[in-house]
């Protein structure tokens, strides 16, 4: 029944080990993001079919991958005190889960966490490479009062997300952008060092800035998670190309009306993101392709409400409405996999009779 996620596990193999060899060829280890496919059967394909490092963005997600022998795990969200009982139920089971921090009020409550379970708990200090979200500045005092406060906890080191790489629009910016985010995360890290603190652990990375990376020196990990699947926001901004998407939304068509077909997959089935928008080339809620083959020319879902989804051609284009009769199955290849994943509890496997992975969901 649609609408349903379909994956290409070819894709996912091929987008794994590119990124691997890349990294690889650094000498740098890869801690995946698991919040994109947030599938454990996606995980254990990039660390062939064992278990490794992983970055979370949820507790939840901590959990799920605990239970199934993931243990060295990352909470990349700034730390909310209320929920460091769970990280503490976590620890006691064994799973060295990090938490992330970057401000002395999250340090004093992870110290004090600490000490009242005479455990200590370690975290990172997030560093603000790009003025995209949290993090401390280079060069603020604040970063040395952070690791101070921390007495008690333990001090694992540094991360830094390089998130308005995602603006990029040529090859020499995301070089750009992915040697100022390990230049950030080195620079903190050193100073911390000379304030004679420990800082083990110098983590980076987003998809955009993973690929591009010319330069890994000083960094201990890179993160990354939407490369598994990629997206239309990632081929917009040269990182992947559209063939290289793994993930879609299949639907029926359900109606027509001129110049428009409707199906029954509206923004419940591939979210609201219009992440394109900002793009040279706008794809509205996503590219329209047969369930086998590329894209039509210019047919894109242009607009979405709960469970209704329009297709229509890009405006100006030269090329007609594609015959899809009332019945007719294709895909949409959504602007963002994260948020049109989140939409769904299992994906279909191309190719496959009934087979399914499913995912986390939940807090």
């Amino acid at each position: 029944m649609t609408p349903y996620l379909l994956v290409d596990e070819a894709k996912v193999r091929r987008n794994v080990d590119r990124l691997r060899a890349h990294l690889d060829a650094h000498g740098t280890p890869l801690r995946p993001h698991v919040k994109t496919a947030k599938s454990v059967d996606v995980a254990r394909m990039v660390f062939d079919g064992g278990t490794g490092p992983i970055t979370v963005s949820t507790l939840r997600e901590a959990e799920a991958f605990a239970d199934e022998g993931f243990t060295d795990i990352v909470y990349a969200v700034g730390i909310a005190p209320a929920k460091l009982d769970r990280v503490l139920a976590l620890r006691r089971r064994g799973v060295d889960l990090v938490v992330l921090l970057d401000n002395v009020a999250q340090a004093r409550a992870v110290a004090e966490a600490s000490a009242a379970a005479g455990a200590p708990i370690p975290a990172l200090i997030e560093v603000d490479c790009d003025g995209h979200r949290g993090g401390v500045l280079p060069g603020s005092p604040d970063v040395t009062a952070i690791a101070a406060a921390l007495d008690g906890a333990e001090l694992r080191g540094v991360l830094t997300h390089a998130g308005e790489s995602y603006f990029c629009y040529t090859r020499d910016a995301l070089v750009q952008a992915a040697e100022a985010e390990r230049a950030a995360a080195v620079r903190v890290a050193e100073d911390l060092r000379a304030a004679g603190f420990a800082c083990p652990v110098v983590s980076v990375g987003s998809t955009p800035t993973a690929h591009a990376a010319a330069d890994l020196t000083g960094v201990t990990e890179v993160r990354a998670g939407n490369f598994v699947f990629f997206d239309l926001v990632m081929a917009g901004i040269g990182v992947c190309s559209v063939d290289d998407l793994a993930l879609s939304v299949v639907v029926t068509v359900i109606g027509h009306r001129p110049g428009r077909v409707m199906t029954d997959g509206g923004w419940m089935a591939t979210s609201r993101d219009r992440g394109t928008s900002r793009q040279p080339v706008d794809q509205g809620y996503g590219l329209v392709a047969p369930l086998d083959g590329p894209p039509f020319p210019d047919l894109l879902m242009t607009d979405a409400s709960q469970e209704h989804g329009t297709l229509s051609m890009r405006p100006g284009s030269a090329h007609p409405l594609p015959d899809l009769p009332v019945g007719t199955r294709v895909r949409v290849l959504p602007n963002h996999a994260c948020a049109t994943a989140a939409q769904h509890d299992t994906y279909r496997l191309a190719g496959t009779a009934g087979t399914t992975w499913k995912r986390v969901n939940g807090w």
